[in-house]
């Protein structure tokens, strides 16, 4: 037997064990196409989110038992440890690429995970719009900032439905023509244009600041990341202030303004000098997600057009005449 044929064997028994263990309320999850996310909680409660009704308490437990055996064997499929020392288990399930996140002892009580699953119908722009999500006019905008290469970054909380709509940015017939390179902790984003490169992070080993690095060697046209959480933003700033314009990425921040000081906190992990000027200069757009009462939307959408001793001048994305100081 040939080392490929051992491995895709040994692959397909994690999956199977992996399969019998996904029970219940959990197994249901995943196979609903509304489903948006999944979370198991140290106390046995099962919780699930879907789509335009929010969070729901399941009405059957999974007990700690189970709830271990999922983050041990998700993590043996992944090749990633597992163990009291590596308590914090990171990794995509096998097979079909949900976002896992599984904790165990002593950093939580009990055994918790969460499971991320990506839209089963990925929403554009016009879907938005639909849905009252977006308006129209800032719709509008997006495009044209698309078309005339601007970097966008996409802000909110957690579950705030960054990737989601940096995946409808992405699927814009702007980018088609483009060679698009794509740096991710977690496989999340999808781009319809046909020149993609898709990387993503490697343990400790290969971090999103060598991913950025590394990536303009690889000729692109347009840079995203997935998530910007550390040092790694001074380098795409200055990717994106340097040749490679157009780039989109997604941050955590409470509001549109808040993303000047989310990004200066991350830019000090990489230079003792906080460089205000690039940090205006780069952005060109930012759009501020919001969740209420389970509905995501676009709740504000600015326009970046520098920095000066008054600070980051911004103005409303869809009013471009009339210039506000922030």
């Amino acid at each position: 037997m040939t080392c490929h044929s051992i491995c895709a064997e040994t692959n397909a028994r994690q999956q199977a064990m992996l399969q019998s263990a996904l029970k219940g309320p959990v197994r249901r999850a995943l196979d609903s196409s509304d489903t948006l996310e999944i979370l198991a909680n140290p106390d046995g409660s099962v919780w699930i989110e879907r789509a335009g009704l929010g969070l729901m308490q399941a009405d059957e437990r999974l007990e700690a038992p189970e709830r271990d055996r999922i983050i041990r064997l998700v993590a043996s499929a992944a090749g990633e440890p597992c163990d009291r020392n590596t308590p914090i288990v990171s990794a995509e399930m096998p097979g079909t690429g949900e976002r896992f996140e599984g904790i165990l002892p002593p950093v939580s009580e009990a055994p918790c995970f969460s499971i991320r699953k990506p839209a089963a119908t990925p929403f554009g722009l016009d879907d938005y719009v639909r849905s009252g999500a977006l308006a129209p006019a800032t719709a509008l905008a997006l495009r044209q900032a698309l078309q005339a290469r601007q970097n966008i970054v996409i802000a909110g909380g957690t579950s705030s439905g960054k990737t989601t709509f940096a995946n409808a940015l992405l699927a814009e017939p702007a980018l088609a023509g483009d060679r698009i390179v794509i740096l991710e902790d977690t496989r999340e984003l999808r781009c319809r244009a046909p020149d993609v490169t898709q990387l993503r992070t490697y343990r400790s080993a290969v971090t999103l600041r060598d991913l950025v690095r590394s990536t303009l060697r690889l000729r692109p046209d347009r840079i995203v990341v997935g998530e910007v959480r550390g040092g790694e933003a001074l380098d795409l700033l200055k990717a994106w202030n340097t040749g490679h314009p157009g780039g989109l990425t997604t941050l955590h921040a409470n509001s549109a303004s808040g993303v000047f000081s989310r990004l200066e906190n991350l830019v000090a992990e990489a230079t003792a000098t906080l460089p205000f000027s690039l940090i205006g200069e780069a952005i060109d757009i930012i759009v501020f997600l919001s969740r209420r009462s389970g509905e995501r939307r676009v709740e504000e959408a600015l326009r970046v057009t520098g920095f000066d001793e008054n600070g980051y001048r911004t103005q409303p994305l869809t009013a471009p005449n009339l210039a506000a100081i922030s």
